[in-house]
């Protein structure tokens, strides 16, 4: 079974910031903070509006991350700029409309596989690793590898939707595609509305599951137990 790393998504910690204007809570503090509590990298989503992670944030985050900072957002021109000019360790592309909420599907790689094989190409051209936003899907899959991709992050909304009512039958179909996406030779990650109920049953089914991207969980259970405990709370359920 493979180490998986956690990743914390900081936006909602922006997002609180935002609301009241001013530099409280300090973005790039927390996630120092995040990484001397456990966290193996940082997440951030800026959106055109930069209604939370702002692109300023992005810069002064990429000066002082010491782990691995994980950019995702649709490959808009300006976002396509904002990681040549800041080279994250990693770029996740997602198929999301400027206006949208949160993630709420992955990409059809057979539909856009022409426009998503040059952004891929030119981000590793730029010295960075590369994931799309995926769902279980075998032949979108297979399309991604072919596009030159390093890794896909499986969406798992679906998953931690279905896990209440019957968590072998909602993880079933990513445990399937996790061994497609091993024949591939396409590096795994995964995340979206996974939680302390259901992380922990989701990485023992995927053995070959590298890093998981968690944020508006995490944000909400440090709330109530501390960010430094929440941390290490979800570090243990990927063991």
């Amino acid at each position: 079974m493979k180490k998986t790393c956690l990743s914390v998504n900081i936006n909602k910690v922006a997002t609180l910031r935002n609301a009241r204007g001013g530099e409280v809570p300090d973005v790039v503090k927390f996630a120092l903070d995040c990484e001397r509590f456990g966290a193996q990298g940082i997440t951030v989503h800026p959106r055109p509006d930069e209604r939370h992670i702002r692109y300023s944030d992005v810069f002064a985050l990429r000066e002082v991350i010491a782990t691995e900072l994980n950019v995702e957002g649709y490959p808009s021109n300006d976002f396509l700029k904002l990681v040549e000019a800041v080279k994250p360790a990693q770029v996740t592309l997602v198929p999301d409309p400027p206006d949208a909420i949160t993630s709420q599907a992955g990409w059809n790689t057979v539909q856009e596989g022409s426009f998503l094989r040059d952004v891929v190409h030119t981000l590793k051209n730029q010295g960075t690793r590369v994931s799309l936003f995926m769902e279980p899907n075998r032949e979108w899959l297979e399309e991604a590898a072919k596009l030159g991709t390093d890794r896909v992050e499986f969406y798992t909304g679906p998953y931690a939707h279905g896990y209440p009512a019957n968590p072998s039958e909602a993880v079933a179909p990513y445990a399937e595609a996790a061994i497609w996406v091993n024949e591939l030779g396409l590096g795994l990650n995964a995340g979206h509305d996974l939680n302390l109920d259901n992380l922990h049953f989701f990485r023992r089914h995927l053995p070959n599951l590298l890093e998981v991207s968690i944020g508006h969980a995490l944000i909400c259970d440090a709330l109530y137990l501390g960010i430094e405990n929440t941390i290490q709370l979800y570090r243990r359920q990927l063991i």
